[in-house]
């Protein structure tokens, strides 16, 4: 069989020898960025004060800087208002937790990596190849550890799939199928009306910045099988003016005579639901809540997120599909649909001796074998799993434990995000995008690293 399961990719280079940080004492981390996501991370020193201490924050906003170093009993002294400042100022923090904007991830992760930072860097890990291999090639020569917020491989779910691959109990891997159904509530959020809705904007197109976690996972689960091919199709089918029904206006709040019934309707979703609410209310992930009233104000008036949908100026896709192909000859689709009505992610890899089939958010999967017997057709195992209902599974804080653990010199789980073992998903998802935009098959170079 071949060695699909191996954690390594036997290209990549050994890092430069770090010095692992002591146990008996908490690993201080700076938060560059105080945006939802770092936050959650930092949230697992509220939890585990022995494992991780939050000790400063870079943020340009005076606001969230303050709130932040509220939250966390930060000194004075240790407040950014950027990356600059922090580097400038003698080194007090053994980490840092990057959760900026896409297209800073990397200009900001240098300088740090440069400082003697290791990094916990949200995905995706830049907004083009290119950037990705000089980040890498940075943390090489600085010794560095950069792990990627690829959340799902820590998700119950995925880790014992990998574990079941690992194990051999499918053979080989013959082809991977996986979907993402993006809810209408979280598309117009966060793909129509918000940050990432707009590449040069955002920084990211919709693939990379929504299912950068799940083409890491196809490319997870085939361990150092690596990518060589890949097409794809897809458009901004839905969230066009052209598209907008009659009656509709430019924000929901404002000059739409059918809101009471639109769907996508901005009162509904961000008042009356109480969805998003960190996207839609500034400063909301640090407890700062507006009243109603202030929240029908912006709303009307200049909140991003009470725009119509159809008239938000946005051009990512709403949905696209993504097929590869791997140097053994097995292949992988991945099918990205925006604006369904249930959130969803489904998986189903095919291998010699059986299959594995499941949907995360069911927190079960199932493993099938043929069963030649009279009478029979096949054998099925239903493994059951205890999911949380956080957004990724329950693997948000398990990441930041096993970043921990790293530093320490500890030995990675298999759910390992280093650098080297995420570039893989990250080539597939820009060879997907430059394969969309330019109706062909894109060729994955073999990145050689060694």
């Amino acid at each position: 069989m071949q060695n699909q399961a191996q954690a390594e990719h036997p290209t990549t280079r050994p890092q430069s020898a770090r010095s692992p940080l002591p146990s008996t004492r908490p690993v201080q981390a700076v938060i560059v960025g105080a945006g939802h996501r770092s936050l959650l991370y930092a949230s697992y020193a509220q939890k585990h004060p022995d494992e991780l201490q939050i000790v400063g924050v870079v943020e340009p906003d005076p606001v969230r800087r303050g709130l932040t170093a509220q939250r966390f009993g930060m000194a004075d002294d240790m407040l950014f208002a950027s990356v600059e400042e922090l580097i400038a100022a003698p080194k007090r923090a053994d980490a840092a937790i990057n959760g900026t904007m896409d297209s800073l991830h990397v200009t900001t992760t240098i300088p740090l990596l440069r400082a003697g930072y290791d990094v916990l860097l949200e995905k995706p890990i830049g907004v083009s190849e290119e950037e990705v291999l000089g980040l890498y090639e940075t943390a090489q020569t600085h010794g560095r550890t950069v792990m990627i917020c690829h959340v799902l491989r820590y998700a119950p779910f995925y880790a014992e799939i990998r574990k079941r691959i690992a194990a051999g109990d499918i053979g080989d891997i013959i082809a991977i199928q996986t979907e993402e159904n993006v809810s209408y509530h979280h598309m117009a959020t966060a793909f129509v009306r918000g940050k990432w809705s707009n590449v040069r904007e955002g920084g990211s197109s919709m693939l990379m910045a929504k299912c950068c976690h799940d083409l890491d996972l196809i490319a997870w689960m085939k361990g150092d099988v690596r990518p060589t091919k890949v097409s794809s199709f897809g458009s901004l089918f839905q969230f066009r003016p052209e598209k907008a029904p009659e009656g509709s206006g430019t924000r929901c709040l404002a000059d739409c005579s059918i809101e009471n019934s639109c769907t996508y309707s901005a009162k509904k979703m961000y008042i009356e639901q109480k969805l998003w609410g960190a996207y839609a209310w500034d400063n909301m992930h640090l407890g700062q809540t507006p009243s109603e009233e202030e929240k029908l104000e912006s709303l009307r008036t200049d909140n991003p997120y009470g725009r119509c949908v159809w008239r938000s100026g946005n051009d990512v896709v709403d949905h696209q599909t993504v097929i590869v192909e791997f140097a053994d000859g097995s292949t992988a689709s991945h099918n990205l649909t925006g604006a369904t009505s249930k959130p969803c992610r489904t998986i189903h890899i095919t291998g010699t001796k059986g299959e594995i089939v499941g949907t995360m958010e069911d927190g079960s999967f199932a493993v099938r074998h043929p069963d030649a017997r009279a009478g029979h057709t096949f054998k099925e195992e239903k493994v059951e799993l205890n999911v949380s209902r956080d957004m990724h599974g329950g693997g948000d804080l398990r990441l930041v434990a096993d970043f921990i653990r790293t530093l320490r010199g500890e030995t990675p789980s298999l759910s390992s995000t280093s650098l080297d073992k995420s570039i893989y998903g990250h080539q597939i998802g820009f060879a997907a995008d430059r394969a969309r935009l330019e109706s062909r098959v894109v060729e994955i170079a073999d990145l050689a690293r060694g």
